[in-house]
């Protein structure tokens, strides 16, 4: 079976459902990553700007974002970079009103217990991750 990484533009298309002639060539691609024809690989990266897109151009609240992008990319035919940590970033990004890569750099940190270096220490205080600022 072919694989195909798949990049932000074709996801936002499907997603959006605009510009027409687009969103029905993205619904063919995942139709054929459904029946299994083709598999559609998602990298974390893809994944954050497709968030970034949907939160900043299109004004949908992370709630809204998780309630499509988690069905996606659980969806037959999908295959994603670590879909667990993904789907968490994304549930914790909803949950504590914080930025998607905030949340996903955090899980990431946490997962080899190792600490943040930031100085948004706003969005990291409410994460489940050691952090510090710079040094002055």
């Amino acid at each position: 079976m072919k694989r195909l990484w798949i990049d932000a533009n074709v996801i936002l298309r499907f997603l959006t459902g605009e510009p027409k002639d687009m969103f029905e060539r993205s619904v063919e691609l995942m139709e054929k990553a459904e029946r299994g024809e083709v598999k559609l690989f998602l990298s974390q990266i893809v994944s954050a700007e497709v968030i970034w897109v949907l939160k900043s151009f299109y004004r949908n609240s992370m709630a809204e974002i998780a309630d499509v992008l988690i069905p996606f990319v659980s969806a037959p035919g999908i295959e994603v970079e670590d879909p667990e940590t993904l789907i968490q970033a994304i549930e914790l990004a909803r949950e504590k009103n914080v930025d998607f890569i905030d949340a996903l750099l955090a899980l990431q940190a946490a997962k080899h217990e190792e600490a943040v270096c930031t100085f948004d220490a706003k969005d990291f205080k409410r994460l489940p991750v050691r952090w510090l600022s710079p040094p002055a």
